[in-house]
């Protein structure tokens, strides 16, 4: 009986620890947490290739460098540059893996410019480069007037390219519009085409909208004061032309 008796307790005994573990402890399943893939973004290659440039007015070898994305120790020994320092206006250069061209527009600080001044060369074709010439044909004693030509894909220059004239560069009035004293407050960009004949290229406008909304929004210059050369005062000139899209441009303008 005493046997029976123990036997029954050690039972009970081990039940109540059994069961009261269980509570204390209780057993849960890991469940692995999915693993998230996020694929990478997809980015378009940049298609490059070898291409001819010819030196502008006031470009450098580290300028059109930048222009192409290209290390400019790659332009110096592509061609056989000696003096980096020391290329010539008009000198053809080949641009080895170029990437499509982007603008390079140095910012100086200064209160000098109050307008900006949009000019049309009144010519089917043209660069800075032409212009360059032209200007000193007239006499202009620092060539090209503008401070910026925006090209029309003649010349050998690409439909919408920016060029950065000598007169920005080095920071010197302009000789594009001596009305109301524009050439010393006045900015001068200048589009490649004869709009009195055709329009601005969907790229010549893309470009000016970018170049003009660069320039007032570091200068503070007011849109009052952005002006087609024949529309400041004492200026007797169409330029830039009875076809320019005045109304496409001001949209485009506050978009941008």
């Amino acid at each position: 009986m005493k046997t029976k008796s123990k036997r029954g307790k050690f039972f009970l005994f081990f039940l109540l620890v059994f069961f009261t573990s269980c509570a204390r402890a209780p057993v849960h399943k890991t469940v692995p947490t999915p693993e998230i893939t996020i694929p990478p973004e997809k980015v378009a290659p940049v298609e490059r290739q070898d291409v001819v440039h010819t030196v502008g007015p006031g470009e450098t070898v580290w300028r059109i460098a930048k222009m192409y994305d290209v290390p400019a120790e790659t332009v110096v020994r592509k061609n056989r540059i000696r003096d980096p320092e020391r290329i010539e206006k008009g000198q053809r250069l080949v641009i080895p893996r170029a990437a499509p061209i982007r603008p390079v527009v140095t910012l100086y600080q200064t209160d000098k410019w109050e307008y900006i001044i949009i000019h049309h060369s009144a010519t089917d074709e043209g660069s800075a480069l032409t212009f360059d010439r032209y200007h000193n044909l007239r006499g202009f004693t620092r060539g090209l007037g503008y401070h910026f030509v925006i090209d029309n894909g003649t010349k050998g220059k690409f439909d919408g390219q920016i060029e950065v004239s000598p007169r920005w560069l080095y920071k010197k009035d302009g000789a594009h519009c001596r009305a109301s004293g524009m050439n010393t407050r006045g900015i001068g960009i200048c589009l490649v085409g004869n709009f009195n004949h055709s329009r601005p290229t969907e790229k010549q406008m893309e470009s000016l909208v970018y170049l003009v909304n660069r320039l007032r929004r570091y200068y503070n210059i007011p849109k009052s004061n952005i002006l087609g050369h024949g529309q400041v005062s004492g200026a007797q000139t169409e330029c830039p032309g009875s076809n320019f899209p005045w109304a496409r441009f001001w949209s485009l303008l506050e978009r941008n």
